[in-house]
């Protein structure tokens, strides 16, 4: 395993279904909230996931290794205002971000110079949602949703959720890297029937933020974990302070997708996001309306699933992508730290040339054991 070099901090991570939430009260179908904390020494990290509405993911970070969240069931169900969702004391957030999954559009890929043709899109937020499936061994939720349309009959669209106490990378492919101050969501579509031939799908994303936070997406070259060798793009969205390059918060992934449930480097596909844009309306999520005002900045973009000589979604019914939350900067492998296990590696090598050398030399010198 390979770690990002700049990367020592450890968390204690637990995770908690629908907290404060106290029998006999019930949830109504399709609103479910799960929180993840992450406490270090001095400070503590909050993920919010939840299914109440489009599903979104909200990152918290306090400056207090104590602090809390608080919900008010009632007013988080009705959707009725912000604030309904908090984390305390509110003096100690120093930092708010929220993703959201808005849309999952269909279209058909021409193969030629002619427009695409796009098909009504399904909107996440009137997806029949299944229970939040809670793992706390591995800090893991899963979530499965689908629309009540012959599309679906069959087929279903999955978020897998991740935290960390510590730094590493994931062992399935793309192998991201992650620390105690990221999360990891694996999305993927899988057995939904395609409304027609050469289709490809493209997801509908927006963050809301803090005010006096702007956004962009840049892309950013590092190394392959496998290799070592290959130079791979990374696309990181970016959210930093306005009149600061300081990086607060990013979304992070590799520009691939792939068409199997466990794949090997020949089942990936090629991905790619739109331009970034400023969205002055908030998303339809019952998470960001409950913990952001009506008029927090948002950005939206899409990312879309295959290009002209990709196989099509039809040639296996699946596809899946990985993002990586966080806060702070964007992990990268640097050059210096490969360059500095390739060194190694070689020392290592000589080490052991020379020790075979020495042992070969010494068994053929003629020196006879000693009876």
């Amino acid at each position: 395993m390979y770690l990002y070099l700049a990367d020592y901090i450890r968390r204690e991570v637990s995770i908690e279904l629908n907290p404060g939430l106290k029998p006999p009260s019930i949830l109504p179908p399709d609103v479910g909230l799960v929180h993840v904390l992450g406490k270090g020494l001095n400070d503590s990290l909050h993920f919010i996931l939840s299914n109440h509405g489009a599903p979104a993911l909200l990152l918290v970070h306090t400056n207090s290794p104590w602090s809390t969240l608080q919900v008010d069931w009632p007013e988080f169900i009705s959707r009725s205002s912000s604030g309904s969702l908090r984390v305390m004391p509110e003096s100690s957030v120093v930092y708010s971000r929220a993703q959201v999954l808005l849309r999952l559009w269909e279209y058909n890929d021409p193969q030629t110079k002619a427009e695409s043709t796009f098909y009504p899109p399904y909107e996440l937020q009137n997806f029949t949602w299944s229970d939040l499936k809670v793992t706390q061994w591995d800090n893991m939720v899963t979530l499965c949703g689908r629309e009540n349309t012959e599309s679906f009959a069959r087929g279903s669209f999955c978020l897998k959720f991740s935290a960390f106490g510590s730094a590493g990378h994931d062992k399935a492919w793309p192998s991201l890297l992650h620390n105690a101050n990221s999360s990891q969501l694996r999305i993927w579509l899988d057995g939904v029937k395609p409304r027609g031939n050469n289709s490809r799908f493209k997801l509908e994303l927006q963050s809301v933020g803090n005010s006096g936070f702007q956004e962009r997406v840049v892309i950013r070259s590092s190394i392959d974990l496998y290799t070592h060798s290959i130079i791979m793009k990374m696309s990181q969205w970016v959210s930093f302070p306005i009149n600061s390059s300081g990086v607060w918060g990013y979304s992070q992934w590799k520009p691939t997708a792939y068409l199997k449930p466990e794949p090997e480097f020949k089942d990936s596909t090629t991905c790619r996001h739109s331009e970034l844009v400023s969205v002055s309306q908030i998303p339809p999520s019952g998470l960001v309306k409950a913990y952001f005002k009506e008029d927090s900045p948002g950005y939206g973009l899409n990312v879309s699933f295959g290009v002209t000589g990709d196989p099509f979604y039809e040639s296996t019914e699946y596809i899946s992508w990985t993002v990586v939350m966080g806060m702070g900067e964007p992990l990268v492998i640097s050059f210096l730290f490969i360059f500095i296990i390739i060194v190694v590696e070689l020392a290592i090598v000589i080490s052991m040339e020379v020790c075979s050398c020495i042992c070969r030399r010494m068994c053929s010198s003629g020196y006879q054991s000693i009876d």
